[in-house]
């Protein structure tokens, strides 16, 4: 042993004396951002492929922010290129003193250069690193730059972030403005399709919070066209969100402040859902993941909240304080900042970090909401009233989680009856899958791998979570049983790292009551374990439609385009075609080769890829009123696949 180790010992002394200075590699230009894109835009999927968009986007909302812009035009090409164009100053064409560049050229080749260090041609700005185009130019196959300025019209194009020509004028402009069209380089990208509603979502936030701007979204490849524009600003944002609940009071409460270089605005109003929807912004760039603002937020709510309630008697003195926790059942608010210097965590932005901004929050919306229900008091008692109901129901639920905690501890008491597990322990080699039906369940356990795959069949469908509070849903006996076996807790008693099973896979029907259950399931999941989703650990299975007969031969198809495809190339065969509408129709066999084996299985893994617009489908698809869903279902029905009449 000790002779390895010394032999061990000189191979990497050795390397270390190799180790030299021409081992140190120097990326020129944006090759950096082409060997590790991640870094700059998150991730190389459908999310880092619509935050190029974005960054071409925060550019000319930046120029509106600063009063130069009020028109913003987006397009979809089928050739899956997108362009973005605006009506602001352009970017400056005259030659960079430090580098003898055009300032256009140096903007889109150089990383951390643009107007928005000093504060001087942007007070206010979004893309504060500077690497915003200059990273889009590097990811995209082609660029091409057009400016109209100073009476002229300007043109450029790059191939991978390298210049193909000089920054050219090539005729005069009556206008100013900026036009950015560029196609992703697929060698970079695993996804390539921009969705429609991703963008629009994204680009409605904006609107909302850019009150007159103008913003149009067009789509070649569909024909599809949206326009926004909002002169209501946060007020109307809140108003949209509640457009298929039922409001506690008429119109939102309405707040706006500045101090010290920091603008604040909030709007938010209360309804009589149980969910809370907070989304809050910092330079327009929404915060995901929070932040001080919206520390500062709840402080200043839960504070306000309390001292009119007790002022009002609307609390008794042997009354305990409302917490924050009882204040968020049915809220929904905007939160916006503007500052200078904002401190995020990371390029991607998803945490404003600003220790002041807390204060300062906290501070104008405290006496907002002070002066606000000083004037309406009338608007105070449904919220104090709809918090004391939420802290009850939040005791009722801790004790149920408590149940639930004690009966899915794992390696004590049993885990659920109907719960076919694996005989692994390991979880990142576990997978779980919810199956619709005892007769499909019946199949998945004869058919699968026990080493690894666990099955728990549901009986119908379980809870609508829309429509409940967290007691509600943890007396429903079908989502209990979910929670026992996945062994990870909930609300607050969650811990993604006891998650039992690394895969948990959503197994139903291909008919209209499969998705169905398919819907109440991912709700759930959005709910009351985002954190599942989070970790990349939901998927949902495809199983065939079709089993295809052609002599002795089968085969599957798993869409219509597929059973066409081998319609055609069976033509000379006679076959006979077997629609499946139930998992319950194929034995044990064809389950595990068409549905569970890792080898041949299709699963889609569930991801957020924006956590508003997750948020208003599941609203609306599951919520209480009609019309919203009808609407919804309108504009999508031409994106339905596989249709179960």
């Amino acid at each position: 042993m000790q002779r390895g180790s010394g032999e061990s010992m000189k191979t990497t002394v050795a390397n270390l004396k190799e180790y030299t200075a021409n081992d140190i590699q120097i990326l020129e230009g944006l090759e950096a951002v082409r060997r590790r894109p991640s870094m700059y835009i998150g991730d190389t999927g459908i999310r880092g492929l619509h935050h190029l968009v974005y960054e071409v986007v925060d550019n000319a909302i930046d120029e509106a922010m600063a009063g130069y812009c009020d028109q913003v035009s987006v397009i979809v090409y089928p050739d899956g290129s997108v362009s973005v164009e605006d009506n602001g100053r352009g970017i400056p064409v005259d030659t960079h003193p430090k580098v003898n560049k055009p300032a256009a050229e140096v903007v889109l080749t150089i990383l951390h250069a643009g107007g928005k260090f000093d504060n001087k041609a942007y007070q206010v700005s979004g893309g504060l690193h500077g690497v915003g185009v200059s990273v889009v130019n590097a990811l995209s196959t082609w660029l091409e730059l057009i400016i109209w300025r100073d009476g002229m019209e300007w043109h450029q194009r790059y191939s991978r972030g390298v210049p193909q020509c000089e920054l050219t004028p090539v005729g005069k402009a009556d206008r100013t403005g900026t036009k950015v069209h560029f196609l992703p380089d697929d060698t970079i990208f695993e996804e390539k399709d921009f969705s429609f509603d991703v963008l629009s979502s994204r680009l409605r936030e904006i609107a909302f919070l850019v009150p007159g701007l103008k913003i149009d979204l067009k789509d070649l490849r569909n024909n599809k066209s949206v326009a926004f524009k909002y002169d209501g600003g946060v007020i109307s944002f809140v108003e949209y969100l509640n457009r298929d609940k039922n409001p506690l009071f008429k119109e939102p409460i309405y707040i706006k402040g500045e101090k010290d270089d920091v603008l604040v605005e909030v709007a938010l109003q209360y309804n009589d859902s149980f969910q809370e929807r907070v989304f809050a912004f910092a330079n327009l760039i929404h915060t995901v993941e929070g932040g001080t603002h919206v520390v500062g937020f709840r402080t200043a709510l839960t504070r306000a909240v309390n001292e009119m309630a007790r002022r009002q008697k609307l609390l008794k003195d042997k009354d305990a304080n409302l917490s924050g926790d009882d204040l968020k059942e049915g809220l929904t608010a905007i939160i916006s900042v503007k500052l200078k210097e904002p401190q995020f965590e990371g390029q991607t932005k998803t945490k404003l970090g600003n220790s002041d901004v807390r204060g300062i929050v906290d501070s104008i919306v405290y006496d907002g909401l002070m002066a606000f229900l000083e004037e309406k008091p009338d608007c105070l008692r449904p919220i104090v009233e709809k918090a004391i109901k939420a802290r009850q129901a939040r005791d009722a639920a801790k004790k149920a989680r408590e149940l639930v905690r004690r009966k899915s501890a794992f390696g004590g008491l049993d885990l659920p009856g109907k719960l076919a597990d694996c005989s692994s322990k390991d979880p990142e080699e576990c997978e779980l899958y919810i199956v619709e039906g005892d007769s499909a369940g019946g199949s998945a356990k004869q058919g699968r791998n026990r080493t690894f795959q666990a099955i728990l069949p549901l009986r119908g469908k379980i809870l609508n979570v829309e429509k409940a509070r967290l007691d509600k849903v943890l007396s429903n006996a079908e989502i209990r049983t979910i929670i026992q076996a996945l062994g990870c807790g909930i609300g607050e008693d969650f811990d993604v790292n006891k998650l039992r099973y690394h895969r948990v896979i959503i197994m139903t029907d291909a008919d209209v009551d499969g998705a169905h259950i398919r819907t109440l399931l991912l709700a759930f999941f959005y709910r009351f374990m985002p954190g599942i989703i989070e970790g990349g650990h939901l998927y949902i299975a495809q199983p065939p439609l079709y089993r295809v007969q052609a002599g002795k031969s089968e085969y599957y198809c798993y869409s219509d385009k597929e059973l066409r495809n081998m319609a055609d190339k069976l033509a000379n065969k006679k076959i006979s075609v077997q629609r499946y509408k139930g998992l319950g129709e194929m034995n044990p066999e064809q389950l595990w080769k068409t549905t569970m084996d890792p080898n041949e299985r299709i699963l889609k893994r569930v991801d957020v890829e924006d956590a508003l617009a997750a948020d208003e489908y599941f609203t609306i698809l599951m919520g209480d009123k009609v019309e919203p869903r009808r609407e919804f279902i309108e504009s999508h029905a031409n994106e339905v696949r596989n249709l179960d009449v």
